[in-house]
């Protein structure tokens, strides 16, 4: 096969893998990252604490990342066909199990980072009255920021991954070329092109994913939580003073 012929056939199905974990990435933040958060937060200590549920969302996380994907592809067909239009094959259809896959895999990683927050900052919002929301706008999710952008990132290379074996059962893709001509068409220096495409689209997502989680830094973002707790500390101390010199002044 000549240069040409694999550059023809390689940037198609390049977008097609890049679509699919973009898509599938999104869907497993914006599912993955609650989930996560909810495992924490309904864990024992936590500010919901709420050992049924706590124990029915890791049954759930467990179960599904537990199953094989290339089983688990075939298991969701229904409701890959459900939620792509009646379809269970291209590069659309690939990104429900792809989704379905990851996001108890970026749950789990979610609660690690999440657990690995100081609970004494917890402890002390909750003490000064602040709400559930608050704890995790405000602390929970700024500093375990570096350490979700690395979750991330090796939930999206993992996906790569997970494309790749969609497309020996038609998700397309960079998977599927590698088995349509690697492997049934005996194309083998093909095959080892489009594994060293896939070792630099890996190798990018990881630097890039590295670069972020350390322009964060969690240095800055502790800083930012103790200006929280200062000022939190001040407005429980405001209507103190206000009161103090009320009296001071009712008593001259």
């Amino acid at each position: 096969m000549t240069w040409d012929r694999m550059q023809e056939l390689m940037w198609p199905a390049t977008w097609e893998t890049l679509r699919m974990v973009g898509l599938a990435g999104l869907a497993t933040l914006l599912v993955g990252l609650p989930l996560g958060l909810l495992l924490v937060l309904t864990g024992k200590g936590g500010p919901l604490q709420n050992q049924a549920v706590s124990r029915a969302l890791g049954v759930i996380v467990n179960v599904g990342r537990s199953i094989p994907f290339v089983i688990l592809i075939v298991a969701v067909i229904p409701f890959t066909k459900l939620v792509a239009g009646g379809t269970s094959l291209g590069w659309q259809a690939a990104t429900v199990p792809l989704a379905v896959g990851a996001i108890p895999f970026f749950a789990r990683l979610v609660e690690t980072a999440v657990r690995e927050v100081d609970g004494g900052l917890i402890e002390a919002l909750k003490a000064m009255g602040a709400g559930t929301g608050t704890i995790v706008r405000k602390t929970l999710l700024p500093e375990s920021l570096p350490s979700l952008v690395s979750a991330f990132t090796t939930t999206l290379i993992a996906l790569i991954g997970y494309s790749a074996m969609a497309g020996t059962v038609g998700g397309g893709g960079l998977g599927d070329l590698a088995i349509r001509y690697g492997y049934q068409r005996f194309e083998t220096a093909f095959m080892w092109v489009i594994v060293a495409e896939i070792v630099i689209i890996v190798t990018v997502l990881q630097l890039l994913g590295d670069l972020i989680a350390r322009r964060l830094g969690h240095r800055g973002n502790y800083r930012s939580t103790l200006s929280l707790l200062r000022a939190a500390k001040a407005a429980k101390a405001a209507p103190r003073a206000e009161k103090t010199a009320e009296d001071l002044a009712s008593s001259h």
